[in-house]
């Protein structure tokens, strides 16, 4: 299946939170159990320039792709077999980022051997930069 696209914006310095419901044809949620997530932000598609990395290994300040509650109550995320992905960039992650536009692909594997790699979403962040930089 041919990954769909999305573009998005992103304000600097602003928290980045948003769900991605993968779904099939007949509109049915695709389970995720058996799967982790990754996606890459760069220039252009084939850089050696990274803006940022997010995955299922959520970082302290929570930037990462939430496929399961990353807390005991769970709050925002719906279990795998949901099909649901939340991307979420913390505002601080988002103030580090120094780019008029970039890149991004969104990918789904499997831990299982032989691993399964599926592109499920590609497209351009566009950055609108920050003003007010205050703590």
């Amino acid at each position: 299946m041919a990954a769909g696209r999305y573009n998005f914006q992103i304000e600097q310095g602003s928290t980045v939170d948003f769900t991605i419901n993968y779904t099939d044809s007949n509109s049915t949620p695709i389970d995720l159990t058996d799967y982790e997530a990754r996606m890459d932000i760069r220039p252009e598609a084939g850089s050696d320039t990274l803006y940022a990395t997010l995955s299922s290994s959520i970082n302290t300040d929570f930037t990462g792709i939430h496929m399961q509650p990353p807390n005991p109550d769970g709050a925002g995320v719906l279990p795998k077999s949901s099909g649901s992905l939340r991307i979420y960039i913390s505002a601080a992650t988002s103030s580090a980022f120094d780019f008029r536009a970039a890149q991004y692909d969104l990918e789904i594997y499997s831990g299982s051997v032989p691993v399964t790699v599926n592109k499920i979403l590609v497209g351009q962040i566009n950055l609108t930069k920050e003003v007010t930089t205050s703590p």
